[in-house]
């Protein structure tokens, strides 16, 4: 711990021996990864050895099969032992790094106080200014633009002048202004939508001045970086790093402008929506009766969620997930809720409407691979208030404010370092082959009730069931949720029994959802690679 001397002195007996117990497992975790630098080398050693011996053991396996055994079992074993130590070793710092938290977090996690984050918001005058005059065009933009919509153009003009109002009291410190007006601004952004808005420019201009408003308000004023560590203990990488982070903003810009065309067809700015394999697929599904039981364009909303998910993902410094848990739970939420919602609605595409979307399935493959892409911050967000529980700290305060962690439990050799950026950037998603074909095989259902003229219950059954195992697939694929790949496993038993019980298959539908099924099974028992290390999550992944 850091302490200066005078404070040391002044130590009860009991927190000095507290002190030299986290000391000690702080030097053993040091003994631990110089084993750990001496195991590399060792089989670096046992390669080039084997490797040098490769000639003769070919010829001794042809001429003296016993001789040949005996040469290579003294390696074999050396090799087994460079495989499992290490697993050992790590969990060994993993045992100590928990014992390290309960010594001594009770007294070190310290919450982060409310007037820095008041502070950083208040501090970029500039940014307050900017937004201000934001506000000035979104009042004069009706007038300016010609909006054919009068709701809309009170909608805007009022707005605009909340926003110089509030954006004057964030520059006179008003802590929170910044916070209305970036409310103010997602009601800009959502307002074309409300209203109909018949026109292009004004559903353009609203987004970008609701989309600025936003981010001069609050999201650049708190890209500062907070002091503390950036890996969340006991975890070999930081989940909230602008290269994890990346992925999520490039398919979500995607996946905005996708929605945002299918809700200019909705609006009546365009004419005919395009699709490339279903014909007329995305036309029918975007007029179905599924789409016009929401009061406003559904794709627009899809566009909108994309929108606020953009934004809470680029809100915040690497090391959010302690010091910004609130966002962090805002963006899980924007982000898995409302992403699994939204799948859950193109999977019913071919059950009410009769017809698929191409640009409905490729939204919701980019969502799927979004949420399982954003699990990890959550999950150490979680950890992170669960070690500040147990050390006695208010769960609500550790919430809204952040906080710090001890000086011994911030880097315990587990972090990964060295890695390529590409590499790092996909730290928490590995892609098993068991998982891909689960999905592969998902997809196949889901197209074969018009391979094999399935009709009534059975082909309903293949297009959900077939759906929801690639939904699994994918999201299993995020090492934090392997686990879920066990419900693949009663999907597969009702994907066996459904043609059946249900009807409507021929027997070749019936053999081709035994077989299907029946390989899902068999591919959702391998748990597959698991790279990195979760802190106190790590006994879940199985």
């Amino acid at each position: 711990m850091t302490h200066d001397h005078a404070g040391h002195g002044m130590q009860a007996p009991e927190e000095r021996s507290q002190d030299k117990e986290v000391q000690a497992a702080v030097r053993r975790l040091q003994e631990l990864r110089a084993q750990q630098t001496l195991l590399e080398h060792t089989g670096e050693q046992v390669m080039a050895e084997q490797r040098a011996h490769d000639a003769h053991a070919q010829r001794l396996m042809e001429t003296d099969p016993r001789g040949h055994i005996e040469m290579m079992r003294p390696m074999q074993e050396a090799m087994a032992r460079v495989r499992d130590l290490p697993e050992q070793l790590l969990a060994q710092e993993a045992a100590l790094f928990r014992d390290i938290a309960a010594r001594d977090a009770d007294r070190q996690i310290e919450p982060l106080r409310v007037p820095l984050m008041t502070d950083m918001v208040l501090m970029e005058k500039w940014a307050h200014i900017a937004a201000g005059l934001l506000g000035a065009w979104l009042a004069a933009s009706p007038s300016a633009l010609a909006y054919p919509s009068r709701e809309l153009a009170i909608s805007d003009m009022i707005s605009g002048a909340l926003i110089m109002a509030l954006s004057a009291l964030t520059y006179l410190g008003r802590p929170w202004a910044p916070w209305a007006n970036a409310t103010v601004g997602l009601w800009v952004m959502f307002a074309p939508l409300v209203f109909w808005a018949p026109d292009v420019a004004a559903y353009a201009n609203d987004t970008l001045v609701g989309l600025m408003v936003v981010s001069f308000a609050v999201i650049i004023p708190m890209r500062l970086p907070m002091p503390g560590p950036e890996v969340p203990p006991g975890w070999s990488y930081n989940p909230s790093t602008w290269g994890q982070r990346a992925p999520i903003i490039l398919l979500g810009v995607v996946s905005y402008f996708i929605a945002r065309y299918m809700s200019a067809f909705q609006l009546g700015h365009i004419g005919h929506a395009w699709d490339p394999f279903f014909g007329d697929g995305t036309v029918r599904v975007l007029t179905s009766d599924v789409s016009q039981m929401f009061p406003i364009s559904d794709a627009g909303l899809g566009a909108y969620v994309y929108l606020i998910e953009i934004l809470s993902t680029v809100m915040g410094d690497s090391r959010r997930w302690r010091t910004m848990p609130w966002m962090v739970a805002m963006f899980g939420v924007a982000v898995i809720p409302l992403g699994i919602t939204s799948v859950v609605l193109i999977i019913l595409q071919p059950l009410a409407v009769g017809a698929w979307c191409t640009l409905c399935l490729i939204s919701a493959l980019f969502m799927l691979l979004m949420v399982a892409l954003s699990l990890d911050e959550v999950i150490a967000m979680i950890e992170y208030l669960v070690i500040a529980r147990r050390a006695g700290r208010s769960t609500w305060r550790m919430f809204w404010n952040g906080g710090t962690l001890p000086e011994q439990i911030r880097d315990l050799g587990l972090a990964r370092r060295g890695e390529s950026p590409w590499r790092a950037m996909w730290a928490g998603l590995i892609v098993p082959p068991t998982l891909m074909i689960s999905a592969l095989v998902g997809m196949w259902l889901m197209a074969a009730p018009d391979i094999f003229n399935s009709v009534g219950g059975a082909a309903d059954s293949d297009h959900l069931l077939g759906a929801l195992v690639v939904v699994v697939a994918v999201l299993a694929m995020a090492e934090v949720t392997r686990a879920l790949r066990f419900l693949n496993i009663l999907l597969a038993l009702t994907i066996i029994v459904a043609p059946w019980v249900l009807g409507g298959a021929p027997l070749a539908a019936g053999i081709n959802d035994v077989v299907a099924g029946t390989l899902i099974i068999v591919l959702s028992i391998p748990r597959g690679a698991i790279r990195n290390r979760y802190g106190a999550w790590n006994p879940l992944i199985v």
